[in-house]
């Protein structure tokens, strides 16, 4: 494998999936912040989203599926302006969490990471 396939490989596949997502956090000042926004791409390990409101690589934050209820912590990996006037976000989970996404039929390195 050469060193750019090393640097791009994925340790679970990426789904195009565009569903309502709600993002919460804190700013430097510690005051709550929630966005109602949508994931782009996603996978067993995080995703990337669309935001608004301003955060930095490292921040924690706290993705709600506002159809499922369901919760999951995860991390600001990246941050990125692509022109389209939205910021992109790509973030990680705490833990592999493939079941936190809607979809019928994951990849199977998905049912991988959830073991």
């Amino acid at each position: 494998m050469s060193p750019s396939q090393v640097e791009n490989k994925r340790r679970s596949e990426r789904v195009r999936l565009q569903i309502p997502i709600v993002v919460m956090t804190e700013s430097l000042e510690h005051e709550p912040m929630e966005e109602e926004t949508q994931t782009m791409v996603v996978n067993a390990h995080g995703g990337l989203l669309k935001l608004q409101m301003e955060v930095l690589a490292g921040q924690p934050i706290v993705l709600v599926n506002p159809v499922s209820g369901a919760e999951v912590a995860a991390k600001v990996v990246r941050v990125v302006n692509p022109p389209g006037g939205y910021t992109g976000v790509a973030f990680e989970f705490a833990e592999p969490s493939p079941h936190f996404w809607p979809v019928e039929f994951p990849p199977e390195d998905w049912v991988k990471a959830a073991s």
